[in-house]
């Protein structure tokens, strides 16, 4: 069997990277050879969020409309095609019926709510261009789907019956504890400049910690410089070569969302990367958030500041408290969340379709 990875991103987008690309060395062990088709390739993903190059976004949009063609038009090499969000960004979905047209089994991956009309300020001149209710088009044309959690699961079964959740894995051979330093501690956010509004919503907790406790706040992607008043602020961006490093390095992971409906349809994959390094995780309790944490026990949830300051004063002042939940964090990523126990699950999808 040979499979057309359809996907957004080249590997610098974690997004395909976790639910497509750490599978790949799992399918050539059983048998299926493959081919992966970004739409966005790396010199275009580095300019992809920047608040400019409006000029060369478009150079780079052609030659990625070009390839895709290119894509489509070697459809007659493969038996079955895994579109991964969708096949291109920005219209209807052509690509997609043209498979569907030409009758190749077709398997839909999503793990976002793509569905929803979602800004992103970075490219907010291009928004118009989005149709996001294709996405319900895709769903219906599918010959299986395959979503991150049940939010998403209910949305995708009102237009096709074969729906499975597969939650989005971690390698857990690579992302692992490591030993801390005894020094100041750092509390972490690690995420994207699409996410990196929802840092709002813990910055008047960390001004009410700092006149308690001599932290370091570290901030990793957001794409700009956050500052806050009489706290160490550490800004750096994100490198792939680095991302597992970077995880490691700190005390207490933070996991601040909204509830929205958007943020519902994540698949709280952040908490997952955190308790993967044993590192204690403090998050919204939003979508699938609520199933991955229990509370007290793998990591914390908190949906008010002053549960935000509890948690996190405990967390801090309590050394052994850290250890004790980042260890169970460990422990339920390695049980429901690596991808070594979800492989399995991805492979028969394909095979059986």
């Amino acid at each position: 069997m040979t499979v057309l990875f359809i996907v957004p991103y080249c590997s610098m987008g974690a997004s395909n990277r976790y639910r497509v690309e750490q599978y790949l060395p799992y399918l050539k062990s059983n048998g299926i050879e493959y081919r992966l088709r970004p739409f966005v390739f790396e010199e275009f993903y580095k300019i992809l969020y920047l608040k400019r190059k409006y000029l060369m976004k478009i150079i780079y949009f052609i030659k990625a409309f070009l390839n895709r063609i290119l894509d489509i038009s070697r459809l007659y090499k493969y038996d079955l095609v895994f579109i991964h969000r969708e096949a291109c960004p920005f219209g209807p979905p052509i690509f997609e019926y043209i498979v569907y047209f030409f009758k190749k089994p077709l398997i839909f991956d999503f793990d976002d709510a793509i569905y929803l009309q979602n800004f992103n300020p970075a490219n907010r001149m291009y928004s118009f261009l989005k149709f996001p209710s294709k996405t319900k088009s895709i769903i219906r044309i599918s010959s299986c789907v395959i979503v991150a959690n049940k939010f998403l699961k209910e949305y995708a079964c009102r237009h096709n019956k074969n729906v499975y959740i597969i939650p989005t894995p971690i390698d857990t051979e690579r992302f692992k504890p490591t030993a801390k330093p005894s020094n100041r501690i750092t509390i972490g956010w690690i995420g994207s400049p699409t996410t990196a509004p929802y840092l709002k919503i813990i910055l008047p907790v960390m001004r009410i910690l700092r006149q308690k406790y001599d932290f370091c706040l570290k901030i990793v992607g957001s794409g700009e410089n956050s500052f806050v008043k009489d706290i160490k602020v550490e800004n750096i961006a994100w490198q792939l070569n680095r991302e597992i490093e970077d995880f490691q390095s700190i005390d207490i992971g933070i996991y601040p969302m909204p509830d929205t409906l958007w943020a519902c349809g994540k698949a709280g994959f952040k908490a997952i990367q955190y308790m993967a390094v044993g590192v204690p995780v403090v998050a919204s309790p939003v979508g699938m958030v609520k199933d991955i944490i229990q509370d007290g026990v793998n990591g914390f949830l908190a949906d008010s500041a002053e549960d935000w300051t509890r948690k996190l004063s405990r967390l801090i002042g309590d050394s052994q408290l850290r250890q004790n939940i980042g260890l169970n964090g460990r422990k339920s990523v390695e049980e429901k969340y690596s991808v070594i126990i979800n492989a399995q699950k991805f492979i028969d999808r394909i095979k059986n379709v």
